[in-house]
């Protein structure tokens, strides 16, 4: 791979070719190289990696969660729902071939699982509210009776 000339640019005579994931799998991946690495290092390249995305902000929130390392470099990276799994399906051979050359280690792998997040109970009425504020300090049932304060329904 040679890198482009300016004068070329300037005249041109650009070749846009990018390469395709299995041509960036094939540079970046050594089936021999098998560097041990720290989830500190992982933590600081995945960080460089997100940087490159600051033009797909969806992407880059995605993938804001530091995956888990786990036996074999397995990298395991939780996500809310099928939206992000294919926003991860776009890249994911770019991230995987980036993190392999960078961590010279090609037996990265990176799964993304989806997980469910327990959310609470939205508020709608004041009555809610004031339950909840309730919950957290007794002495606003106290401050409502002397000063006679109704939700004005």
């Amino acid at each position: 791979m040679s890198s482009p000339s300016i004068k070329d640019a300037l005249e041109g005579k650009l070749d846009d070719k990018q390469l395709s994931a299995k041509e960036q799998h094939q540079i970046y991946s050594k089936d021999n190289e098998k560097e041990d690495f720290t989830l500190e290092e992982l933590k600081l390249k995945w960080e460089a990696f997100l940087k490159r995305l600051d033009d797909r902000p969806n992407l880059q929130s995605t993938l804001s969660n530091l995956p888990e390392l786990k036996e074999d470099y397995q990298l395991i990276l939780e996500i809310e729902n099928t939206v992000q799994e294919d926003l991860i399906g776009t890249i994911k051979p770019e991230l995987v071939s980036w993190l392999r050359k960078e961590l010279k280690n090609s037996k990265i792998q990176l799964n993304a699982i989806i997980t469910e997040k327990v959310k609470g109970r939205i508020i709608y009425s004041d009555a809610e509210k004031y339950d909840e504020l309730l919950k957290e300090n007794q002495g606003l049932a106290l401050l409502r009776q002397k000063l006679n304060l109704d939700f004005g329904q």
